[in-house]
């Protein structure tokens, strides 16, 4: 990689061309339960930029500028009732648009709310999230239908996470099958009795061949990438999911009639993200006791330290459990999942230089999302609008299954399945 994609992948801030880029795009800002009605404001980092997000009186959610509009006091301490955010400074109130609807600190003969707006963006509540569209308001873009955005409350679990590196960092993990093998081997893998009871043969697959065919297909609003490995004399295993613009991936669920999982990785800034995890089925309500593992931290949603967002399991304790019995090595002490994929890359660093890199084959569907990434921010800085603008570009699902080792198309055989509506659901294997 050469050092000016690197800086190009890198930074995020408003003004920049991938920062600008993101922008284009409905981002997941808070999760719905962080806020609630005539409740207190949330402070929120989102691509380098302060904000709050806040519920007004009748429900609806507001993303501001943290800092007030008059003379810059933060709105975190602002007053919220009756449909406004009231700075406590000097009384100034806006409505969930932006609106300054109050001046009560000017005489009613010179007051000039109506040419004050605080900097405020649209949102929008779907999948247990409130998401925010941060860009020129003449090109919000239709909202994405993302299969967790579509199935009812009760068929979706949303949590989120924050870690300590760059948003593409994680992101590449989720399109890097061959780690599966070494970083979450047959021991990880056999971790629990509900780990290796939901993994069923397939943790031998993927325990077993260590060197996956990838193999990647365009789509209008991202990739569609598949692992393939060795099962039997007849079949090929494939692990299939997508990456769709900017920062969405899927990941295929445990076989059978279990929850598919997807990310979206938001930049804090340019050295943290914040992950948001998405768990749904397109047929039923998640069962209690699939709520209950998803809580634990025994799945992609990570148990949290108490009033925090940071993961329980984390760098001040080396990623393991309390009370974990010495080991000989640090790596044998990570036993969860998410934990294993968190501690890995954040010890690549907050912004790791990608020009030091050796890539290889088994890394083809990073390399591919990378390309796309980087040509459509430099496409949108010509003036050309960004992908995925058509929302049903977005209405694909992961998915595991076997193929037979002679089957043409492994993009035919499964296009039925992936195509995200109720009655395509097929259980992975």
């Amino acid at each position: 990689m050469r050092r000016d994609e690197h800086e190009l992948l890198s930074a995020t801030s408003a003004g920049t061309p991938m920062g600008d880029f993101l922008r284009r795009y409905w981002t997941p800002v808070v999760l719905s339960t962080e806020i609630e009605a005539d409740g207190a404001p949330v402070r929120v980092r989102i691509m380098g930029e302060d904000l709050v997000a806040w519920r007004d009186t009748s429900g609806r959610p507001g993303l501001f500028g943290e800092f007030c509009s008059h003379r810059g006091a933060s709105l975190y301490f602002a007053k919220n009732a009756d449909c406004g955010l009231r700075c406590w400074y000097h009384g100034w109130k806006y409505d969930v648009d932006g609106n300054c609807i109050d001046q009560p600190n000017e005489p009613p003969q010179t007051r000039f709310n109506d040419k004050v707006k605080q900097k405020a963006y649209p949102c929008v509540e779907s999948a247990g999230a409130i998401w925010a569209y941060m860009g020129p308001p003449d090109k919000k873009p239709a909202f994405p239908e993302l299969e967790w955005t579509l199935v009812p409350e009760a068929n979706v679990h949303a949590s989120k996470r924050f870690q300590e590196c760059h948003w593409l960092q994680g992101l590449e993990g989720d399109l890097d099958s061959s780690h599966l093998s070494f970083l979450h081997g047959m021991e990880a893998l056999s971790n629990s009795p509900r780990h290796q009871g939901a993994m069923g043969t397939s943790r031998f697959w993927i325990a077993g061949d260590t060197t996956p065919k990838m193999e990647v297909v365009q789509l209008p609003a991202g990739i569609l990438q598949a692992a393939r490995r060795e099962a039997d004399e007849k079949n090929h295993y494939y692990r299939i999911g997508q990456w769709f613009f900017p920062f969405f991936t899927t990941i295929p669920g445990h076989p059978g009639d279990t929850p598919f999982g997807g990310h979206a990785w938001v930049p804090v800034d340019d050295e943290n993200v914040w992950a948001f995890a998405f768990s749904w089925h397109p047929k039923r309500a998640l069962k209690d006791d699939e709520l209950d593992f998803m809580h634990k931290g025994l799945s992609m949603h990570s148990l949290m330290q108490p009033g925090s967002w940071v993961p329980a399991h984390n760098k001040t304790n080396g990623y393991a459990a309390p009370g974990s019995p010495p080991t000989k090595q640090p790596w044998q002490r990570i036993k969860l999942f998410q934990d294993q994929d968190v501690a890995v890359t954040e010890s690549i660093g907050a912004r790791y230089d990608r020009t030091k890199e050796s890539l290889c084959s088994t890394d083809l569907a990073i390399l591919q999302m990378r390309r796309r990434l980087m040509a459509a921010a430099r496409a949108m800085q010509e003036g050309e609008d960004p992908p995925g603008g058509n929302p049903k570009d977005y209405r694909k699902r992961p998915y595991s299954c076997l193929l037979p080792r002679d089957c043409p198309s492994w993009t035919e055989a499964v296009a039925e399945a992936i195509d995200a509506r109720p009655e395509t659901w097929r259980p992975s294997i």
